[in-house]
């Protein structure tokens, strides 16, 4: 973690991001769990779905995400 004055520098942690080569649907599925996380939700043992894959254009905001059982949300994606 990288910081300045007992604070993170977002903005040289956002530049490592991007080097290290994540993508934007790294990104949005971080995004995705972040806010279950804040929200206080257990997604133990659970996958975050996006109804509108990210692949298809889909993004992690609250009205396309939901939370389902690793074997549903698998399935339905065809692993």
């Amino acid at each position: 973690m990288t910081q300045t004055n007992g604070k993170r520098d977002y903005k040289h942690a956002y530049k490592l991001q991007k080097k290290t080569g994540e993508t934007a649907d790294q990104i949005e599925r971080q995004k995705a769990r972040r806010a279950y996380d804040k929200k206080g939700v257990d997604r133990a043992g659970k996958d975050i779905d996006h109804i509108k894959p990210l692949r298809a254009g889909g993004k992690s905001v609250a009205g396309n995400t939901r939370l389902r059982s690793k074997s549903a949300n698998q399935s339905d994606n065809g692993k």
